[in-house]
């Protein structure tokens, strides 16, 4: 009660101020706004856009937390290969999860403390309230960057995706890509040595690279595009004892997550649907035509081509991105039918890309990026073909 009534003395004392955006965040964050409605209707509700948010981030933390004790397993299990005869009884252990939370723990700091700061910058120069997108946009970033990335590149492009992916376009709820692939795409075409290969998903591995006792870390990915077999079981994959991005290898965690954002109704079960039957469609194509020789096993994509399609969504980024990426309110189709086909073609484009471009062999991130662009175009055409209709029964009607 203290606290309250002391930040609440704050913001009456400083609201007329320059800082009175920062004393409003933290007032609204941490209790229930004040203000309330005086005139009109309204829908009454419980819940504000922060506590979306923070909804949100329930669901992201317990891949946060597996994220830390599988950084700190694939980099001993990459020095003493014998830890892999048993991954579930060597993976939850206090040295795994020491040296993950201190590999990880830096990255979630400096995204937020980076983000949320070019957020104040923002609110206090346009003189309006801070807004709460990065919320969510700052515990996505740590999760979908290789473990050892320098902190600096991530600040770098923290910055870059908030100002020209958000604030340029007028701030939360404006943007239409999705600011944390935003961050991705630029750490990728900015940083590419830091951002793709086998030296970047394991601790250590990028730092010792070129030692006789150098650690190697390819994912499933790079192995299938270098035509060979994975190391990996199925359910290694499917329970994310694999190498690859802080928080996108346990599939089960990312399912259990989705279906959390389900129950809350803050993710959209269509998109994540659809992206699933789009992905397994283009998986289908793509056996199709390995199975029937149309492509020799020299190629370089008979590998990923080969997969099994139902293999495609437990491996690389594909679960993560369908449940958390693709769902963003903000970037994706607003419309029920748009985000059938907006779903769909982020999960066939996604498989595509993966296949047809082994040199990075994971999609995903551009098929999203790419729909967000066009989910306004799906919207306004769905949009036109509902007028048309009606417009034809109203004619009928009236005949």
């Amino acid at each position: 009660m203290g606290l309250k009534q002391n930040l609440h003395k704050l913001k009456e004392k400083y609201k007329d101020s320059k800082m009175a955006p920062a004393f409003n965040a933290l007032h609204t964050f941490l209790y229930t706004p004040n203000d309330t409605t005086d005139s009109g209707a309204h829908v009454r509700s419980a819940d504000d856009l922060k506590r979306t948010m923070n909804t949100v981030i329930l669901a992201l933390i317990p891949c946060l937390i597996f994220g830390m004790f599988n950084a700190g397993y694939q980099h001993y299990a990459a020095i003493d290969a014998t830890l892999r005869l048993d991954p579930l009884g060597n993976f939850f252990t206090w040295d795994n999860f020491i040296l993950g939370a201190w590999t990880v723990l830096p990255l979630v700091i400096v995204s937020y403390a980076v983000g949320l700061g070019v957020e104040f910058i923002f609110a206090i120069i346009k003189k309006h309230e801070v807004e709460e997108g990065y919320l969510v946009t700052g515990m996505l970033v740590p999760l979908i960057v290789p473990i050892d990335i320098p902190l600096w590149m991530l600040a770098v492009a923290v910055i870059f995706g908030v100002v020209i992916g958000k604030e340029v376009f007028g701030g939360t709820g404006m943007n239409i890509l999705n600011p944390a692939l935003t961050i991705r795409a630029f750490l990728f075409f900015a940083y590419p040595t830091w951002m793709s290969g086998d030296k970047v998903w394991v601790h250590g591995a990028q730092a010792m690279a070129g030692q006789p006792d150098a650690i190697s870390g390819e994912t499933i990915l790079g192995t299938l595009a270098a035509n060979n077999e994975p190391v990996y079981s199925t359910w290694d994959m499917f329970w994310g004892f694999i190498p690859g991005s802080v928080g996108e290898t346990s599939t089960f965690l990312i399912i259990i997550g989705g279906l959390f954002l389900i129950f809350t109704k803050i993710g959209s079960w269509r998109i994540m649907l659809s992206a699933v039957v789009g992905a397994i469609v283009m998986g289908l194509i793509f056996n199709g035509i390995a199975s029937a020789g149309w492509i020799q096993e020299s190629s370089n994509f008979y590998g990923l081509m080969s997969e099994p399609f139902w293999r495609h969504l437990i491996i690389g980024s594909a679960a993560f991105a369908i449940v958390y990426m693709a769902t963003d309110p903000v970037t994706a189709s607003q419309t029920n039918r748009g985000k059938w086909i907006y779903g769909f073609f982020i999960g066939f484009i996604g498989i595509m890309i993966r296949v047809f471009n082994p040199a990075y062999p994971e999609g995903f991130m551009l098929s999203i990026l790419l729909m967000n662009v066009f989910a306004p175009t799906i919207d306004h055409y769905v949009i036109q073909g509902n007028i048309k209709k009606r417009m034809k029964r109203l004619k009928v009607k009236t005949a």
